[in-house]
């Protein structure tokens, strides 16, 4: 489905979560990123985190994937490029570095997708070889062992491979004939093959029909081409969606018989799209991450939004979305700034809009007297300042700044000026509310 927007405009075309840490692209093949950097996960240079988006690359990147604590991305010349922590080699770099804030550039050309696990990394070349660093000690990369680390990239498939996806200690991959294969830790049955056994190399679990898939904590989503979604592994909160708790499943069970068109999942989550747009959600709820208000486990799928989301990215606490219109919208945790809204205390009860900003209001209360008091509640945090001018002509640099409010916690009428009246002196005054 292609987003739509006013001609010219910059919007979000990708969309991806990590533990606490988020990072999204624009049509401008720039990316950007936002939240917990401990170890350099969003490359920016520093280990500060960050609670508003910060531009990371200017342009050329067409593809992002999150793992838990490292990030991946690809540019148009087919390059792979890295950033965060290599403990466990999910970085390819070798065993010396444990981890960067700066990206590096792994391999040059020919990569065509890339998914980041919880601990280690996958990617695709143009032949349709698939190739993997990182944690293998349950065998999610696929190679044949069980080792604590594969430091750089080796290749585990020769040819045919269409698709990939990482979870947290497991890995999912499509081929060409539709076929869906499954590697890794298998203790809650996400791998789907009737057993509860570890298997270090790739294993067929559905023979055809198979044209995307997903891969959480302990459990495992794909999607059928006809639009039915079908679940596999741990379901502890619900994430499978089928009505229980606790009872999993070491073999694929439907869930939705028609209409998905894309299938997510992330930690204990699992997340799906229909056909018209609405986005759907089943299992952990914490920190009130679907944003529909509630705080409550569901072990059915529920309906977040009602049409009109074109992707969807979550963790296990919280959650991103991309609207139609190239808008990014975010809900649940926010306690390392990853969902970019400026706030650092307790996270909002519905979805807010992150990119494009929100303009703030100027005032929501406005007090005359002595002096005029302005009040207003704002879409997010930061530096905020009120600008006074007499010529609506003039450019905003060129008003007096009359008073500036830091605003880090969410509320009702968290913005607050008191400024004297200058009405007595009968010149036309203007007022404007500006962030940093």
């Amino acid at each position: 489905m292609q987003a739509a927007a006013a001609q010219g405009a910059t919007t979000v075309t990708n969309v991806a979560a990590g533990v606490a840490h988020s990072m999204f692209l624009k049509s401008d093949g720039s990316l950007w990123a936002m939240g917990n950097n401990d170890v350099g996960q969003l490359g920016d240079g520093s280990s500060n985190n960050t609670n508003r988006p910060e531009q990371i690359v200017a342009s050329g990147v067409i593809a992002i994937s999150s793992g838990a604590q490292h990030s991946m991305f690809l540019k148009s010349d087919g390059s792979l490029w890295v950033t965060g922590w290599n403990a466990n080699g999910q970085l390819g770099e070798g065993p010396s570095l444990y981890s960067t804030n700066n990206p590096q550039q792994i391999v040059p050309s020919g990569v065509i997708a890339i998914s980041a696990g919880g601990y280690h990394s996958l990617f695709l070349k143009s032949d349709g070889s698939l190739w993997g660093m990182g944690k293998e000690s349950d065998g999610q990369l696929g190679d044949g062992t069980f080792v604590n680390s594969v430091t750089t990239p080796e290749q585990i498939v020769p040819s045919g491979v269409t698709a990939i996806t990482g979870g947290e200690y497991h890995s999912l991959l499509l081929k060409s004939d539709g076929s869906l294969w499954a590697m890794g830790a298998n203790n809650s049955g996400q791998l789907g093959d009737g057993t509860y056994t570890h298997t270090n190399r790739p294993e067929q679990i559905v023979s055809s029909g198979v044209i995307a898939m997903a891969a959480g904590f302990n459990h495992s989503v794909f999607l059928k081409s006809d639009g039915s979604l079908w679940v596999m592994g741990g379901n502890g909160f619900g994430q499978l969606g089928f009505g229980k708790y606790g009872s999993g499943t070491n073999r694929p069970v439907q869930v939705v018989a028609s209409g998905v068109v894309t299938v997510g999942a992330g930690g204990n989550t699992s997340l799906f799209l229909k056909s018209g747009g609405s986005f759907w959600s089943m299992g952990l709820n914490s920190y009130g991450k679907y944003g529909d208000g509630r705080w409550s486990n569901t072990n059915l799928p529920v309906q977040l939004v009602d049409s009109g989301v074109v992707a969807v990215a979550r963790a296990d606490v919280f959650g991103l979305f991309i609207k139609s219109d190239g808008s990014l919208w975010a809900m649940g945790d926010d306690v390392f700034g990853e969902l970019g809204d400026g706030f650092t205390n307790s996270p909002p009860s519905l979805p807010e809009q992150i990119v494009p900003s929100p303009q703030p209001a100027l005032a929501s209360s406005i007090t005359f007297g002595t002096n005029i008091q302005f009040q207003t509640t704002l879409p997010f945090g930061g530096i905020f300042y009120l600008l006074a001018g007499t010529n609506l002509t003039q450019p905003f640099s060129q008003w007096t700044r009359v008073w500036t409010n830091s605003v880090y916690a969410r509320g009702i009428n968290n913005f607050t000026a008191t400024i004297p009246n200058p009405l007595s002196s009968r010149a036309a005054g203007f007022y404007v509310l500006r962030s940093q």
